[in-house]
């Protein structure tokens, strides 16, 4: 007998020598890249162009900072900055009073820099380096219907023209400042549909798909495109005063050299730069820190697609599926092993399978998110582990069932124990059918994976969120591509393994019987 023993395969030893490297290898290296400040920013052109220039102003004083770009809202951003995560991120005093200190008197709303920072001190944070614009929320509706309603003001519109459709954004119909508030304020008579994307908005107007959107003054399109931006005529919304939120413990001169370079006509500039010119947002905020406009004219495609980020994303993105991977592994086959010895609990653990399966990605992300109290990698990578555990499960098991009974009879008669007989005998034959779900959950986990970059965690959907953002197509592209081209070579490798496994598995195993 402990000549079986000795033979005894290990059947996934090679799927764990696939795996295991090149998941040391992409996490040592985005752990050996990790900056000191991370900055922040929120998926729009402004905040996206912001966290370019603080990220930059750092590092041209010597000062290590990694931009993590379209982290999400302003309540995702302010928990990363409580929790660490996060070091700074631009922000607008109003937001700060109404959204993160809930206060919502009118002399609140217009309280001083100063006083912020005493309502902030006790969560750690602090406000400071004023830029120079006040970028207000508002109401606008196309310029011919405007002047065919003869719409002026927000009091016109709730007059004047409750058959109009509002195309809002996620954020402004849950905000305290935002549309609910607004609503009762002016007694609007609008019924919102489905939030929109902001970035998207503009186009949505253009086309008549939506009559009423909500913008910031200092949105690019407002000069470019006949809109008619609506009157706050009963000062609704308060002042919303660019400035850096930062943690604490954060020292804000590196920064000071900002406060008030940003006037509402360059902010506007360079958020046309970024999202009607096409323009990287770090060739915009490179051209603002130079002091003189950047001639570099937006990259075709190509250009886009080997962009300097690309061996970052597709770190960050590796990490995120190989580690999902591995975790699957590691949890679904022993629980299909177990499914197969105890049929009992084979249909529990399928349909608990098949259940996280069908959870909308998003409503797990924020449901993880609350869980272990973080955004970015931690979130993404268990979302991810959860949608690859159904294949893994269901091909261990199914593989398993599928060994003949008397193969089993015969390894037990030789004087095997159950254990040595599954792993000399069951799991290097169901070994294929096994492989086949491993690579099922890989190459769907490289897709879904684009995803990760809504909750900070990086990866190709990087650059996905921030097309999506300007509604730039090529730059959605670029981080479309990528990712298809990455579950081609997935599958093509899974291919070549499952293959050298089924050559090579189950004569080897008979070998070593003999």
């Amino acid at each position: 007998m402990r000549h079986h023993a000795h033979m005894t395969p290990r059947p996934l030893q090679r799927l764990a020598q696939l795996l295991l490297p090149l998941l040391a290898a992409c996490w040592l290296g985005m752990a050996a890249a990790a900056p000191a400040l991370q900055v922040g920013s929120k998926r729009f052109t402004e905040s996206y162009l912001l966290g370019e220039i603080v990220t930059q102003t750092l590092a041209g004083q010597g000062i290590a900072a990694e931009h993590r770009q379209g982290l999400g809202n302003t309540a995702i951003l302010a928990a990363a900055l409580q929790q660490g995560q996060i070091d700074v991120y631009p922000e607008y005093t109003g937001t700060i009073v109404r959204e993160l200190l809930k206060r919502t008197s009118p002399a609140d709303a217009q309280a001083p820099l100063a006083q912020i920072n005493a309502w902030l001190a006790p969560l750690g944070l602090k406000a400071a380096v004023p830029l120079g614009f006040n970028n207000s929320y508002a109401l606008a509706v196309r310029e011919a219907d405007a002047a065919r309603l003869g719409l002026a003001t927000l009091s016109d519109l709730a007059r004047a023209a409750p058959s109009l459709k509002p195309g809002l954004s996620h954020e402004f119909l849950a905000r305290a400042d935002g549309w609910p508030a607004l609503r009762q304020a002016y007694g609007l008579g609008l019924t919102p549909g489905p939030g929109l994307d902001h970035g998207l908005a503009y186009a949505a107007l253009d086309a008549g798909q939506v009559d009423v959107i909500d913008v910031y003054t200092t949105d690019a399109q407002l000069a470019r495109q006949a809109v008619r931006v609506l009157r706050d005529d009963r000062g609704f919304f308060p002042r919303y005063d660019a400035v850096l939120l930062m943690r604490a413990s954060v020292d804000e001169r590196p920064l000071q050299r900002l406060a008030g370079r940003l006037p509402e006509a360059e902010m506007t500039r360079l958020n046309a730069a970024a999202e009607l010119d096409g323009r990287p947002f770090a060739d915009v905020a490179r051209g603002f820190l130079a002091t003189g406009e950047s001639r570099q004219a937006a990259g075709g495609l190509w250009a886009r697609l080997i962009a300097p980020d690309l061996p970052r994303l597709l770190a960050q993105h590796l990490a995120l599926v190989l580690g999902s991977l591995a975790l699957a592994v590691a949890v679904a086959v022993p629980l299909g092993v177990a499914a197969h010895r105890l049929p009992r609990i084979a249909a529990p653990v399928m349909a608990t399978a098949g259940l996280l399966q069908t959870l909308p990605s998003l409503a797990l992300l924020a449901f993880l998110i609350a869980w272990v109290g973080r955004i970015g990698f931690v979130p993404a990578l268990l979302a991810l582990f959860v949608y690859a555990l159904l294949p893994i499960v269901r091909n261990t098991h199914a593989g398993l069932q599928a060994v003949s009974s008397g193969l089993r009879q015969s390894a037990m008669a030789l004087g095997l124990t159950p254990g040595q007989t599954l792993r000399a005998v069951e799991l290097p034959l169901a070994l294929p059918t096994l492989m086949a779900g491993v690579k099922t959950a890989a190459v769907t986990n490289v897709g879904t994976a684009t995803v990760a970059a809504f909750v900070g965690a990086g990866g190709l959907g990087e650059r996905i969120v921030a097309g999506l953002a300007v509604n730039d197509s090529a730059l959605m592209l670029a981080g479309a591509l990528p990712a298809a081209a990455l579950a081609v070579v997935v599958q093509l490798l899974f291919d070549g393994l499952e293959r050298h496994v089924a050559h090579n598995g189950p004569q080897k195993t008979k070998e070593d019987g003999a």
